[in-house]
């Protein structure tokens, strides 16, 4: 009896050890996960107020380029 129980023990440890070691992977089947960013954007000023954001969200103007369709049609701002 205390051979069976003592097998049992060493069993329920290495499965326990073994489930410790896979916390951090991903499952075997999944893909590797994507990177949070590639590279940062190129940030403008609105010509308008002076805020900063992305080109790629920037409104180009006769003036330069803009945060919204409001300053756009406002144009630039006096200095």
């Amino acid at each position: 009896m205390k051979f069976v129980l003592l097998a049992l023990l060493i069993a329920a440890v290495i499965w326990w050890l073994r489930g410790a070691r896979r916390v951090g992977k991903p499952p075997a089947g999944s893909p590797p996960p994507a990177p949070s960013a590639t590279e940062p954007s190129v940030m403008v000023a609105c010509a308008h107020c002076g805020v900063h954001l992305p080109r790629a969200e920037a409104l180009p103007g006769p003036d330069g380029v803009f945060c919204s369709e409001a300053h756009r049609t406002a144009g630039r701002m006096p200095r």
